[in-house]
């Protein structure tokens, strides 16, 4: 009796436990390769679990495609000083980041972005890009 309660009480405990998950950003990306490209910025989407940056920007052949780079969390973000205003609709940014497995869906995996304008920009810790 004494052992099926503890297992009882055991299970309880852990039932209650949250359990954390994140994706690893390999699965999606290329995480060994880096593009840059400069467009201007359509709008900065501020949400759990990660913050999007998309971004108006032209290809080789000069055809202008919406391209979403996945950035940090907005908590740790706003750690960084960054919040929902730091970067507005019309901005000139140049963003550098491992490009989506699947080329069409002209997505990156945001390491830097820059706002030539003014000097401002954000590197991801330990990017060596």
């Amino acid at each position: 009796m004494t052992r099926t309660w503890m297992i009882l009480m055991f299970a309880a405990v852990l039932g209650t436990v949250p359990t954390y998950g994140h994706h690893s950003f390999a699965v999606y990306y290329l995480e060994d390769q880096a593009v840059s490209l400069e467009g201007e910025l359509m709008a900065l989407d501020y949400v759990n679990p990660h913050a999007w940056v998309h971004v108006a920007a032209a290809d080789t052949a000069g055809r202008v495609h919406r391209v979403s780079a996945e950035w940090s969390n907005p908590g740790r973000l706003q750690r960084q000083g960054i919040t929902r205003d730091t970067l507005k609709p019309g901005d000139r940014v140049i963003v550098t980041g491992s490009p989506a497995r699947d080329p069409s869906e002209y997505k990156m995996h945001l390491k830097r972005i820059e706002r030539p304008a003014d000097g401002w920009k954000w590197i991801g810790q330990g990017q060596r890009f």
